[in-house]
């Protein structure tokens, strides 16, 4: 989709061109006028192809080493690639003078999160951790209905994300283990111990299960942990990559009244059809979708607040333009990769 002329853009390289890059990250630069596409680092002849039809005005170049060796003329880089390389990655960007954009996981240990934010201060650039599902329109619903105290005092907040994921295929998520930030818990499981966090507050790990489920899997990829918030909240987080149905997206439990929405927010969807931001009916969930508040048999629908991924690059921008605070808070990120890291200790201590 075409933008209108920035004279004075961020220039932006984009690490990795699968579905991250591809579908999370392109089309946001594409569509916002602050930012302009320069190069896109993929090994894959296929993926090289797609970047160019979608993107002709930037450059594909075979590796992130060709990238990195040229990220001294961007401004910004966005790495779209396995979390076991975001270090390395990130560090050379930041030496070269770019600012950085790391998709989650952020990385696959506390002492690599440290690492990192201290050599972004060091450096004077941004860091941001692209949790675009804080931006999901179902998520801002929950938020608008706290700020109202719709619910009252809540004690319960469940969310499950799964997917059927089929038998193990020929890719990273596939094939590397968790100390190298693989599995369902880095990977869906950092979405939804973000938004725990940012709804409820800094939390403890009261249980974990972390189970590989599919044959010859290296990784968890079916899990459940309990949190229990510093505010009183408990938070049930369930993922998988091995659900054939799933239950609520959400359920949140409170004194006066509760709420609960079914699927997944239809921006993803949206986004792999090249239905851009700006295209007709982006981030509207219809009214059929809409979640329900109430008790017992007492339930109104409630309008899902609209999707709006593109306010986290919009945040990028401001951040880099402006000296705005990161749109992403990376020592948030950080705290999710703690309960990550722990959750996954007692699931083994549990196992033994």
């Amino acid at each position: 989709m075409p933008t209108t002329h920035n004279p004075n853009p961020i220039r932006t390289g984009i690490i990795g061109f699968g579905l991250s890059g591809r579908v999370f990250h392109a089309p946001f630069i594409a569509t916002n006028p602050a930012f302009r596409l320069d190069l896109i680092s993929t090994g894959s002849p296929d993926r090289a192809a797609q970047a160019t039809a979608q993107h002709p005005g930037a450059e594909i170049v075979g590796s992130p080493d060709e990238l990195l060796a040229r990220a001294a003329d961007l401004d910004l880089v966005i790495l779209a690639s396995p979390a076991h390389v975001h270090l390395e990655q990130a560090l050379a960007a930041f030496e070269a003078g770019a600012n950085v954009v790391i998709d989650k996981p952020f990385v696959p240990t506390v002492t690599d999160a440290k690492q990192l934010i201290a050599a972004a201060e060091d450096a004077g650039k941004l860091l941001a951790v692209f949790q675009n599902r804080r931006w999901d329109g179902d998520f801002l619903t929950i938020r608008r209905l706290l700020v109202e105290g719709a619910l009252g005092d809540i004690h319960r907040f469940e969310s499950t994300f799964e997917r059927w994921g089929g038998a193990l295929r020929d890719r990273w998520q596939d094939s590397t283990t968790p100390e190298q930030g693989a599995g369902i818990t880095y990977d869906l499981g950092s979405h939804l111990i973000d938004q725990a966090l940012q709804l409820f507050g800094p939390a403890t790990v009261d249980a974990a299960e972390l189970t590989v489920v599919r044959d010859g899997g290296v990784s968890d990829d079916d899990a459940f942990i309990s949190l229990l918030h510093d505010s009183g909240v408990r938070s049930h987080l369930t993922m998988s990559r091995a659900a054939g149905q799933t239950g609520p997206r959400f359920r949140v439990l409170g004194s006066e009244s509760s709420y609960s929405v079914n699927g997944l927010d239809n921006q993803e969807p949206f986004l792999k059809e090249q239905r851009w931001p700006g295209s007709d009916g982006y981030g509207v969930t219809p009214e059929a979708e809409w979640g329900l508040i109430g008790v017992a048999d007492d339930l109104e629908p409630t309008p899902t607040e609209r999707g709006a991924y593109p306010d986290f690059y919009a945040g990028v921008a401001a951040s880099i333009l402006e000296g705005a605070p990161s749109p992403v808070d990376p020592k948030e990120a950080l705290e999710v990769v703690r309960i990550i890291e722990r959750a996954h200790a007692l699931s083994a201590a549990a196992s033994v």
